[in-house]
């Protein structure tokens, strides 16, 4: 296994032009590519790989599991247990981007995730992202990042462009319900679909809390791996939770703090 010495720095800068922030902000979403050089994203790769399956918790076959359970193979905030990761989650670069697509002068960080969407694993409901997250604010983004090139065919994530405007749309977790109502919302809206035909391991989407967005499943013969970083804007604030998955979120991811503290506990650093 790697070790921490041996990793890739992940300093230094990645520009984001004036451009790709005010397309980020339109559509609320963008794809940037080779963040991560061949090397780098294959010397992540593999230390990333090595504790999610160390740290997987799924044991059941697919048949036996729900939609949710069908999408993907999740396992959260590795950086918390693995040194190596931590290197990956915590990247200067990965923050700067952020930062800059959000315009902000510093983001911390509200979890990573790991996303394995099996061979055969089954598609990922229409959803918000920011359906889960007890926050005020409306700067927030998730990397998605392919530790592999993938295509279509392995369940690319798809945008509903401009959809981040609607903000909350209820509670709706992901489920075939959240399928059904917000993939109606985005054909009665007409937003335009957007998904990357390929992506090489290293490109990375960044979409916003509150924009809709979706994946086929994947129908080919290998394991689609994805790591995914959430930032929120530094100084926003812990909202009163709307629903169970908000409350558990704040037990979880901000140690219990209460409403409206900064949203700022020992496991949100700035990056």
């Amino acid at each position: 296994m790697n070790t921490i010495t041996e990793l890739p720095e992940l300093t230094q800068n990645y520009t984001i032009t004036e451009q790709q922030q005010a397309d980020y902000q339109a559509n609320g979403h963008i794809l940037l590519r080779n963040i991560l050089n061949q090397d780098e994203a294959e010397a992540y790769r593999q230390v990333i790989v090595d504790a999610a399956d160390r740290f997987n918790t799924e044991k059941r076959k697919m048949e036996d599991r729900d939609t949710y359970g069908k999408a993907f193979l999740q396992i959260m905030n590795l950086w918390e247990v693995d040194e190596d990761v931590r290197k990956f989650t915590l990247a200067k670069r990965f923050g700067k981007i952020a930062a800059d697509l959000l315009g902000v002068e510093k983001v911390r960080i509200y979890h990573d995730q790991a996303l394995f969407k099996e061979a055969g694993g089954g598609h990922t409901p229409w959803h918000q992202d920011q359906y889960y997250w007890p926050l005020e604010t409306k700067k927030t983004v998730t990397m998605w990042m392919p530790l592999v090139d993938i295509s279509v065919e392995m369940g690319m994530l798809t945008f509903a462009s401009g959809s981040q405007e609607l903000g909350f749309m209820g509670n709706l977790e992901i489920s075939d319900k959240s399928e059904e109502v917000l993939g109606n919302i985005v054909k009665d809206k007409g937003y335009p679909i957007t998904r990357a035909e390929v992506m090489q391991a290293g490109d990375a989407t960044f979409h916003a809390g509150w924009t809709l967005h979706s994946a086929p499943g994947n129908h080919s013969d290998t394991l689609r791996e994805v790591m995914t970083i959430i930032f929120i804007e530094d100084g926003a604030t812990i909202t009163e939770p709307k629903n169970k998955n908000q409350e558990a979120d704040r037990m979880r991811w901000f140690k219990g703090l209460p409403v409206g503290s900064l949203a700022a506990s020992e496991i949100n650093p700035l990056v």
